[in-house]
């Protein structure tokens, strides 16, 4: 059995998505990040850098429990654990990663402040909404044109790869982007949208997480509280 300790932002959808496509059991734990769970001294023990999501598999490698933080980190075991969702040819295994770890290195973090900018900032900022919202074009831009002959993003497979991407392409109004501008990758993006498995894996504590941030929560993402030493 995993232990899923996570909310449903794109990282934590991710690992959602990923264990509906594998058909593994998992209990799912709330971590309440707009309400400070994420700093709480046991889910710290599994993620030390306070951050979902993270799991424990209770039949690791070796037989034994194994907890896992870093989304891409976990993706990458579930899908070595299952011999699923990567392909087993070295050249096509590393594509899928390449494009995992674009995702991790470039689509995310950017997205993710793209977003910021645009949606959470105390201030309105010219500069950085302009950066971030035109790196997002770029980086969509770049999925677009690697979707121009193939299926999929890499391996010539559905992977993990296409699941890494997908949850931060879902809120692409927020970051400023239509994706009637990028033809190949809305193509991508409704054949992924209409996987049973993938709309189950974003239904996962789709209830729990309130419709609008309030103050008190955008302090506990955003404020001063992350950096307190613990």
């Amino acid at each position: 059995m995993i232990d899923v300790y996570s909310w449903p932002t794109p990282n934590g959808h991710k690992v959602h998505i990923a264990l509906e496509e594998l058909g593994l059991e998992y209990n799912v734990h709330g971590i309440n990040i707009g309400q400070g769970d994420q700093f709480g001294e046991d889910f710290l023990r599994i993620s030390p850098n306070n951050k979902i999501p993270a799991i424990i598999d209770s039949e690791g490698p070796d037989g034994e429990p194994i907890s896992l933080f870093e989304s891409g980190a976990i993706l990458l075991y579930l899908a070595e654990k299952t011999g699923r969702l990567i392909p087993q040819d070295v050249r096509a295994r590393y594509e899928t990663l390449e494009w995992l770890m674009f995702q991790m290195g470039g689509l995310g973090p950017m997205l993710g402040q793209a977003h910021h900018f645009r949606q959470y900032a105390p201030e309105s900022i010219d500069y950085a909404i302009k950066r971030y919202t035109n790196e997002a074009s770029r980086l969509y831009g770049v999925m677009d044109r690697r979707l121009a002959d193939r299926d999929w993003l890499a391996g010539g497979e559905y992977t993990i790869a296409d699941i890494a991407c997908y949850p931060w392409i879902r809120p692409h109004e927020n970051q400023g982007q239509s994706l009637d501008d990028y033809p190949n990758l809305k193509r991508w993006y409704d054949a992924i949208s209409e996987r049973a498995a993938v709309q189950r894996g974003v239904a996962v504590l789709a209830d729990a997480r309130p419709p609008k941030l309030d103050d008190a929560a955008k302090e506990q993402l955003f404020g001063a509280t992350q950096y307190q030493k613990r």
